[in-house]
């Protein structure tokens, strides 16, 4: 039988234990308008705090372009939000917290604030994704079930979409052993409906779901890419079983390789259609899998690594108080719709980087801004 050598906590040792008023400050910037997760981590990082940066959103916006300020949360919002989550089970962990998984925290795009419910021991375990195609063969049910119920035995927690096919196979086969699902939409608006049986029965097993989303946000299409980039920046590494061209499979498994994650495919027949995308992966260098050792091998080398959380903005440049204007007519001309990055617009503009990123962080919280994957730019 696998076995997980080392420790079975995949875990820095929790250093962050927010306070009620932090945590409902929080809420209310990534719950303002045009903030996202890298907006709200710059923010933080460059005034020091979220009610500091609250303070300053008004400023921005108008420096950035816009007519009216865009909306900021209240207080009274963000306390209904978390007295209505409490009533539901959840809790709103932040990077660093117990219940905030830890290779989650690392990413670039981390959410400031994650909705826990379940055991939160298993969230701070090793986690192995499995995901693929929502009509998956027979053929690939049986064989994701068989690698989820072995890493889960070998003490992996398995993480997934909740979705109809390969995700809910890996699920059901890992519900005794500890099971993750990250959810598209809201806690109470479960996607497919089907699976809120699954899903109770996973809760009822140590098991456990996560969202970043509000109570009552039912899941649109572009929320499904939201979710796969917390589903791979958890997990050690993707594994990918059936996925056809264009599946939503291999967005997860491109997030996975940007994140510095591991990526696996099980390989499949050439003449089905539901394998191919599972079978590019491998020409273009993911692990080919067969049997779950061969995964176990592959991440206990990263396990023995030591987990360290960001300390900042990766390009931790400071901000430029008050650009001149020049400067902001200079970038916002070299921008458009075609994404750019920013190291070419510190490059062509000849501003500096402070400048550079403040621009951006105004045109972004004016509405005008699109940040991609990859340190992209683009105007909306």
């Amino acid at each position: 039988m696998l076995s997980l050598q080392g420790a079975a906590v995949d875990a820095i040792n929790p250093s962050v234990e927010l306070t009620e008023a932090e945590r409902i400050d929080r809420l209310r910037l990534i719950r303002s308008d045009n903030v996202g997760p890298r907006t709200f981590r710059s923010l933080v990082d460059h005034f020091g705090s979220a009610r500091a940066a609250l303070e300053r959103l008004p400023d921005l916006a108008r420096r950035g372009g816009a007519q009216r300020s865009g909306r900021i949360c209240s207080a009274d919002e963000a306390k209904a939000e978390l007295a209505a989550s409490r009533k539901f089970g959840i809790a709103w962990r932040a990077p660093g917290e117990d219940g905030y998984p830890a290779r989650l925290a690392m990413i670039d795009d981390a959410p400031p604030l994650l909705a826990v419910r379940g055991d939160t021991k298993t969230l701070m375990r090793p986690m192995i994704a499995i995901v693929g195609s929502r009509n998956a063969s027979g053929a690939g049910l049986k064989f994701a079930g068989l690698l989820a119920r072995e890493l889960g035995e070998a003490g992996f927690a398995v993480i997934s979409g909740l979705a109809r096919g390969v995700d809910q196979a890996a699920h059901r086969a890992s519900v005794e052993t500890g099971t993750v699902a990250v959810l598209a939409g809201g806690h109470d608006c479960i996607y497919p409906p089907e699976h809120g049986d699954l899903l109770t029965a996973m809760l009822d097993h140590e098991g456990a779901a996560i969202s970043e989303m509000p109570l009552g946000h039912e899941p649109r299409a572009r929320d499904f890419p939201r979710r796969n980039r917390l589903i791979s920046g958890a997990s050690l590494g993707v594994v990918v079983v059936e996925a056809a061209h264009r599946s939503g499979s291999l967005i997860t498994a491109r997030m996975a390789a940007e994140q510095g994650r591991e990526v696996f495919a099980v390989p499949g027949s050439p003449l089905d259609p539901r394998a191919a995308g599972a079978n590019d992966l491998i020409k273009q260098g993911a692990t080919l899998v067969t049997e779950a050792a061969d995964i176990v091998n592959a991440v206990q080398p990263i396990m023995e690594r030591p987990l360290m959380l960001p300390a900042g903005e990766p390009d931790s440049e400071p901000f430029e108080s008050d650009p001149q204007g020049h400067d902001r007519d200079q970038i916002t001309g070299l921008l458009g719709p075609a994404p750019v990055s920013i190291d070419d617009l510190v490059r062509m503009s000849g501003a500096s980087p402070a400048i550079v990123r403040t621009v951006l962080l105004e045109l972004e919280l004016a509405g005008k801004l699109e940040r991609h994957g990859g340190g992209l730019v683009s105007l909306l």
